[in-house]
């Protein structure tokens, strides 16, 4: 996965011994890279550290066998004028550097629960009329729940923007729907107010987005998932890596520097006390100083890696011992000689998994042998050059196939080094693409003798390549203990160390950037409105992935480019 879309100024090894900046950020994840852009922009000196060859975290895309691969965007939502993700854009600048596809409306996101299917229209209004159809007898019932869930969605984005004494003091009011539901599980208030099993198991099966079953799944939380794409689904053109491309673009802009291939070995602290974060140690030994550490790595890395844990309360070690990180993943990365459309993929997610309690479902994922069984439990499955029609060359479409797994499944080949892995290691990864595929053939019959490329991601490449503790995909757990007042917040118990990222604000593309933003905030001592103003000069474009009659003449050469590219080799 080293082959990068970035130019290689990105990968330039600089002599930082020694040099002072106001703030350096550890991680260019897209929550450091936001707060790298607010910073730069008010003025700061700042630098972004990434371990990677390549800036972005989960963001960042790749190439294997020469076509390109993002593991961590899928799709997006909130894009439309005046929306949340498209304002969080346009207020950090980077908008004008940015094109969208719209997934297809009739279904960005398709489940196959066991022998039933139906599709998610890209309209809060259109998908209670299909469910209504569907299930004419929980009709009013329907209404009743999406409602809700548009309630607290709305209440959740509005609580960051109460700004005033005044306007603090009507939170109960403005978030009454919020506070009421708050401490109940999505089974609990499902099972309220829908009764048909099938239906639920639809309107429940986004919880993938999040990772945690509807036992264990806070209400609010699977309600801001569902409400984030109630108006449709959307990927970038360039995939993950153009939404990157423009934000270190943005930060360059700005006079910030973005430097991969420079991995920290330890934050650099002063005082024996009170303790005062002051700087980094690098892995080659430099030492780089500065007013302002902000870490971009999850809680566990950050503190007991980088800080350790001599230098933090009994209190944070407690804390760190007690927290759970979301899941982890099995991600099958295919290029596939095949006319997908013909086999009936479209830009539309699928979501595929057994008619059978979604709790019951999530413990089969979570079971250590994960070479029991035929099948896995449960499948995301996206065609990306579907989602992205500029990344088609006319032949060979690119699609990614994931599950969700206990990282105790590789504990065998935890030990081994991570650019020299075992041909048992190989042999286990064949296996599980095996069972991968035959859950595939499924949804696509025939696609095993057409698969060009193949490769597969598991929680030891998510841990060498981002990062993270266990390899996890979302931070951490998003269960009751561990989100809104009792998350990790941005602020730390070391003096001018600060925290941003998936476990901090939110987890997603646009909540781990509104994280940045949120840590920005916390630094400069303003609000996060006052870094995300409005700017009528920034718009972001969008095209439909299933429709290329608005296409603009700089696209279509772009398409056609790209096919004649494939013809000439």
């Amino acid at each position: 996965m080293k082959n990068s879309i970035f130019n290689v100024k990105y990968n330039k090894l600089e002599n930082l011994n020694n040099l002072k900046f106001d703030t350096i950020i550890v991680g260019s994840g897209v929550g450091g890279l936001s707060t790298a852009i607010c910073l730069s922009r008010a003025g700061q000196k700042v630098l972004v550290l990434e371990q990677h060859d390549v800036p972005g975290g989960w963001c960042h895309s790749f190439y294997l066998n020469g076509y390109r691969f993002t593991p961590g965007v899928h799709y997006i939502g909130l894009l439309g004028k005046g929306e949340a993700t498209s304002l969080l854009y346009e207020g950090l600048g980077i908008a004008n550097d940015l094109v969208f596809y719209k997934m297809n409306p009739n279904g960005y996101e398709h489940c196959w629960i066991g022998d039933k299917k139906f599709d998610f229209p890209a309209n809060i209004n259109d998908l209670k009329h299909s469910l209504s159809v569907r299930f004419p007898e929980e009709k009013k019932q329907i209404h009743k729940y999406l409602t809700l869930v548009e309630n607290v969605s709305t209440e959740l984005q509005l609580i960051p923007k109460l700004k005033g004494f005044w306007q603090h003091l009507t939170i109960p009011y403005r978030t009454r729907h919020m506070g009421k539901y708050a401490l109940f599980s999505l089974k609990k208030v499902i099972n309220w107010h829908i009764k048909n099993p099938l239906l639920k198991k639809i309107l429940n099966i986004q919880y993938g987005d999040h990772g945690l079953p509807p036992s264990k799944a806070p209400f609010p939380l699977h309600c801001a998932v569902m409400g984030h794409y109630f108006n449709g689904g959307y990927y970038p053109m360039g995939g993950g890596g153009a939404i990157v491309k423009a934000m270190t673009k943005s930060i360059k802009n700005y006079g910030g520097k973005v430097r991969t291939n420079h991995s920290v070995k330890s934050i650099v602290l002063e005082g024996i006390k009170k303790k005062k974060a002051i700087g980094v140690v690098l892995e080659n030994g430099q030492k780089v100083f500065a007013n302002t550490i902000v870490s971009n790595a999850d809680p566990g890395i950050t503190f007991l890696n980088l800080i350790g844990k001599k230098n933090i309360s009994t209190k944070l070690l407690n804390r760190l011992n007690k927290t759970k990180y979301s899941c982890t993943s099995l991600m099958l990365f295919l290029t596939v000689d095949m006319d997908l459309k013909k086999a009936g993929i479209d830009s539309g997610n699928i979501w595929m998994m057994p008619n059978k309690n979604m709790d019951d479902l999530y413990d089969d994922m979570q079971k250590v042998n994960i070479l029991d069984g035929e099948e896995f439990s449960g499948l995301f499955i996206s065609c990306t050059t579907l989602k992205d029609p500029a990344s088609f060359d006319g032949r060979y479409h690119t699609m990614e196939v994931i599950t969700y797994i206990n990282h105790n499944s590789f504990n065998q080949f935890k030990n081994e080094k991570d650019r020299k892995r075992s041909a048992k290691y190989k042999d286990f990864k064949n296996l599980l693409i095996d069972k991968i595929l035959r859950s595939l053939e499924k949804v696509v019959p025939g696609i095993s003798d057409n698969i060009v490329y193949k490769d597969l991601g598991t929680p030891l490449t998510n841990k060498f390549y981002i990062n993270s503790t266990n390899g996890n995909v979302y931070g951490t757990e998003k269960n009751f203990n561990q989100i809104g007042p009792f998350a990790y917040k941005a602020n730390t118990e070391i003096e001018n160390l600060y925290l941003c990222g998936a476990s901090i604000l939110s987890h997603g593309v646009a909540g781990a950037s509104y994280s940045g933003v949120e840590t920005a905030a916390t630094i400069l001592g303003c609000k996060q409105d006052d870094l995300l103003k409005p700017d009528s000069t920034q718009n972001i474009q969008i095209y439909e992935a299933e429709n290329d009659c608005n296409y603009p003449e700089w696209m279509k050469s772009k398409i056609k480019a790209k096919r004649n590219k494939r013809l000439l080799k």
